[in-house]
């Protein structure tokens, strides 16, 4: 079977070369000249797929900037960012882009999938009447289908092949199709009624989340007010073996699907006369952590008799999740930003991301800690020595947790969110 996949980012390019590794020729179509140059030269810019498995299937994908190579593959899967616009809103102009190149080289009895993140109704209301842009009718002459992404970055336990895909089709055909098509690479096809069925399911997986995390952050704020330990609360109520699911506090949430889905469906729901009070408080929530932390910052440093203006602050960890480098939406980016505007002296430490916007790069553990006035654990990478952070550093706040095991120096403070 042969496979385009428009879009070679997080989501495209994992997908490519599990189609390639499954026996699949796949044509990979992104606008980006330098990622498909990269790829053709057996690069990998994912940290998710080393350069040898890409290496080792480099002659089953096909990356180009040309549309044309399309109209010779079975099945098109879009996997193009849905971001939000500074107000929040979905930004729908890759997708609908994607939507007018497939269009282009449509023929019949092509089965065409999105896997974009987006708010219930969009394949329907707004993919497939750009589809018929050729000519040809949804349905009837093409398929058309919905499956959303589940992809956790850095995560090994569940991969693509063995965690279960959804699927929704325009009609009870266009879902069978695509189900054959995914059952190439997933073990488990989950079938629902509809593409809105299935756009529904992705954006409630991540707002149960983003509402979760939220009540623990809210919690985490409560308690500092309350002098209790409320990682001490968090591991005894994990302990009950039923009706309760762990989630910890944190910074605020980072990546490419949590801190914006929620918002996906609170401005869908505004067209329906619904105001989501409950996923937008969660997201205010959230939204304010990278403020309450630098307050914790502040006051730590101040507790040491150091104004914020002029001390040098130690970021450990600005990738938005433990074991990854990617920073979209960190919260470390935003806590540098307000620290910085407050007068510090950034520096920090990341093994997985050499560099940021704005001309910072990653120092040694070593050589961050030196000198520093405080050490601010936002991401708890596995790799870095928590211990050493520690016994170095003479104010340490740690945001994650991460620290509570770890053996004090002589005279060293460490504040906890």
């Amino acid at each position: 079977m042969r496979i385009g996949i428009v879009g070679l980012g997080y989501v495209g390019l994992p997908l490519a070369v599990a189609f390639a590794e499954a026996g699949s020729q796949v044509v990979g179509l992104d606008v980006d000249s330098r990622r498909t140059a990269a790829l053709t030269a057996g690069e990998s810019y994912i940290e998710d797929v080393p350069s040898e498995r890409l290496a080792a299937v480099a002659g089953a994908i096909e990356p180009t900037t040309r549309a044309g190579a399309l109209a010779g593959v079975d099945a098109i899967l879009i996997c193009v960012p849905t971001p939000l616009t500074p107000n929040r809103e979905p930004e729908l102009g890759p997708l609908l882009d994607s939507g007018r190149v497939v269009a282009g080289v449509l023929r019949p009895g092509q089965l065409v999938v999105l896997e974009s993140t987006t708010y219930p109704g969009t394949t329907r209301e707004r993919l497939v009447p750009l589809l018929e842009e050729s000519g040809l009718a949804a349905g009837r002459d093409f398929h058309v289908a919905f499956s959303p992404e589940r992809v956790d970055p850095g995560r090994t336990d569940h991969t693509l092949q063995t965690t279960p895909k959804v699927v929704g089709g325009l009609t009870a055909a266009c879902t069978e199709r695509a189900a054959e098509v995914y059952s190439i690479v997933c073990d488990e096809i989950v079938r629902v009624s509809s593409p809105e069925a299935a756009e529904l399911t992705k954006l409630l997986e991540n707002i149960f989340r983003s509402v979760n995390i939220a009540l623990v952050n809210e919690l985490a704020m409560l308690t500092d007010r309350m002098e209790i330990d409320v990682w001490e609360v968090i591991d005894a109520a994990a302990t009950k073996p039923y009706g309760f699911m762990r989630f910890d506090p944190g910074p605020g949430m980072g990546g490419h699907c949590l801190p914006v889905d929620p918002f996906y469906l609170s401005w869908r729901a505004r067209e329906f006369d619904f105001v989501t009070e409950f996923i937008e408080l969660a997201g205010k929530i959230n939204q304010q952590m990278p403020y309450h932390c630098v307050s914790k910052i502040e006051q730590a440093l101040n507790d040491a008799a150091k104004p914020v203006r002029g001390s040098r602050v130690a970021i450990i960890g600005v990738g938005y999740k433990p074991g990854v480098g990617d920073v979209r939406e960190s919260p470390a980016l935003k806590i540098i930003g307000l620290l910085g505007a407050r007068g510090a002296e950034i520096v920090y430490h990341d093994p997985h991301v050499p560099e940021l916007p704005g001309g910072l790069h990653s120092e040694t553990l070593q050589t961050a800690l030196e000198g520093a006035d405080a050490a601010v654990i936002v991401t708890a990478h596995p790799s870095v020595d928590h211990n050493e952070v520690v016994s170095r550093a003479p104010v340490v706040v740690d945001l994650r947790g991460i620290t509570r095991d770890a053996v004090r120096s002589k005279g060293a403070t460490v504040t906890r969110l």
